[in-house]
This record gives C-alpha cells, structure tokens and sequence, in this order.
C-alpha cells in the first residue's frame, strides 16, 4: 500500500469471538477528520460489512469508544491528527471485553459489574414524601458530584490493567458509581454496597495504576473514588460490618 500525504494508513481488527486479525485500508486523509469518520469511510466505500458502534456523534453517548493506537478512546471525539502515527491507525474493539464482531464489543460483562457493584440506587423515601434537602456544599454531596458525569463508554475498564489481569475486578466504572451512591444521603442500600465492594473482585484489587483517571473522556477519578471506597470499606470492617 502506498502512502502519501493525502492518504491515511488504516488497520483495523476484523473478525469475532473466535478469532481474526488486522486488516489494511487506505483511508482519504480530511481536515478536521476524526477517528470515526475513518471508520465510517471504511464502512461505506471499502469494507460494507464492517460492524461497529455510534450514535450521537458528539461526545455525549461513549458508544463509538474502540481501542485507538493502543489507547481506548471515543473515536467521534478524537481527531486524526492527534494520534496518527506517521499517517499510520490502528483501530480495534475496546479491551477487556469480548468481541462481538470487529468493532463491537459485548458490553454485558461490564453492565453486569456496575449491577454487582451495587450500582442501582436504593430510595428511602416515597414520591410522597418531600423532596430531601442536600446541602450542596456538604463533602458527602462534593464526593459524589466529582464522579456522577460517567456515562458508562467502558472507556476505564478497557484501560485498566487489573481488569486484565483479574477478570473477576469490577472495574473503575462500577466502583465510581458505588462510591458516589455511598455518598448519597437519601440512599438506602449502604450495607450491602460496601460488602459488594469489599469482597472479591472488590474495591482492594485496585493498585492505583490510575490509567482510567488519564484515559477518562469526562475527566473523572474513578482511582479516587476507589480510594475511597477502601477507606470507608475499611473502617465498616473494623466495626464489624462488613
């Protein structure tokens, strides 16, 4: 395949649960041109089968998030020039997830964590009952307001080499969320959060690796979320609860 500088180099991973390899594509070269843009060219004048995810386009869904030189990324939002190497992708579904075809990963494992997790919040109150008053500037109600804008791309799970070495860890995904529904005042399920959190594949698998921090397209912590997880996991051991 030649190169020039009008042309993007492209290779990307096709196949399915059982297997398959990289596959080269010569990709016109555009301005303002984003990762998914390459992918939706391939799909529409070189390869029509090829199996993939989006939706809003704009950053505001995580679906079209793949692995993008080595790094997951949402691929709408990320724009060629920026980590193209040599005019060369390298684009292939997200780690740590099994593959449904090419691009498309199968997100059930990672929905079934943030379940696991205890990821579901559990009222108190009634529709009947008034609205609780938070304090906006309570350091419960700043916890749980730093991790609260994830919505769920797997872009931290795909990052995490704990997940890859352990695939019973919840993940960053999950335990964010766990510690923001800790951090909840009006939220009942407490208890059995923090054992969820605290056993196996739990909040103290995390060794603070910190790439779901680096790679998070919102800018959350997950890794500081998980911290304190630990922290308030261990001080419920040490009074007997969990």
């Amino acid at each position: 395949m030649t190169q020039d500088s009008d042309t993007l180099s492209v290779e990307v991973w096709r196949g399915d649960a059982r297997g398959g390899g990289y596959v080269a594509y010569a990709v016109p070269r555009r301005e303002s041109q984003t990762v998914l843009d390459v992918v939706t060219w391939i799909q529409q004048h070189a390869e029509p089968a090829l199996a993939y995810r989006f939706a809003c386009r704009v950053g505001m869904c995580g679906s079209c998030a793949m692995t993008v030189n080595g790094a997951p990324r949402w691929t709408c939002r990320t724009h060629v020039r920026r980590v193209a190497k040599a005019g060369r992708l390298r684009i292939a579904p997200l780690r740590n997830l099994p593959v449904i075809r090419d691009l498309a990963a199968d997100m059930a494992p990672f929905f079934d964590k943030w379940t696991a997790a205890g990821g579901t919040f559990a009222p108190t109150a009634t529709r009947d009952d008034p609205a609780a008053e938070i304090a906006p500037q309570s350091p419960e109600r700043a916890a749980a307001d730093a991790g609260i804008e994830c919505i769920n791309c797997a872009v931290c799970y795909a990052a995490c080499d704990t997940v890859a070495m352990a695939p019973d860890y919840l993940g960053p995904a999950a335990l964010n969320r766990a510690w923001t529904l800790v951090n909840d005042a009006r939220d009942g399920g407490q208890a059995g959060r923090l054992k969820a959190v605290s056993g196996d594949g739990g909040c103290a698998n995390c060794h603070s690796h910190q790439s779901c921090a680096d790679l998070c397209p919102n800018g959350l912590n997950p890794t500081a979320a998980i911290a304190g997880l630990k922290r308030r996991a261990g001080r419920a051991w040490l009074r007997g609860g969990a």
